[in-house]
């Protein structure tokens, strides 16, 4: 496994592509006791407060409209959430999470909580700060207003 592009940079795609990928295996890993997926999980954590539409978690959460709904229905299938009409629109649904569904997002939290304390552990602790600091950085700044590579898809290009 090469992390350099053929000049000997650093490849910043490969390695957030490589983190990105290892650390959802394990958060899937860690959430299966759960019978939720890492989408799930952020979709439980959007909807918490009962006050946003489905479309309005998708966007948060990056996924787009067929695969919330279908994730939306899943989780109403498990009990860990429902949708209600909007009062102030009547085609728009919002999303709240059951008491089931609290129950099962604390426990995703703690899980979550963990994987990550484990992961930052790999680093020196000056190091852990700066890197979460930089990828928010990023992640607000320059990728916040990262567009769709096609009609309707926030997948990779």
């Amino acid at each position: 496994m090469s992390s350099c592009s053929p000049d000997g940079a650093p490849d910043l795609l490969f390695l957030l592509s490589w983190a990105t990928h290892a650390l959802l295996t394990e958060q899937a890993e860690g959430l299966a006791e759960l019978g939720i997926s890492p989408r799930a999980h952020q979709v439980l954590l959007r909807a918490g407060s009962g006050e946003l539409t489905q479309r309005q978690i998708g966007e948060l959460c990056g996924i787009d409209k067929t695969t919330m709904v279908v994730t939306l229905d899943q989780l109403e299938a498990a009990g860990l959430a429902r949708r209600r009409p909007s009062p102030t629109d009547r085609r728009a649904r919002l999303v709240e999470v059951t008491p089931e569904g609290r129950a099962v997002l604390a426990r995703a939290q703690e899980i979550a909580a963990r994987i990550q304390r484990d992961v930052l552990a790999g680093l020196p602790e000056r190091d852990r700060a700066a890197l979460l600091r930089s990828i928010e950085t990023l992640v607000r700044g320059r990728f916040a207003a990262a567009g769709p590579c096609g009609p309707g898809s926030r997948s990779a290009c």
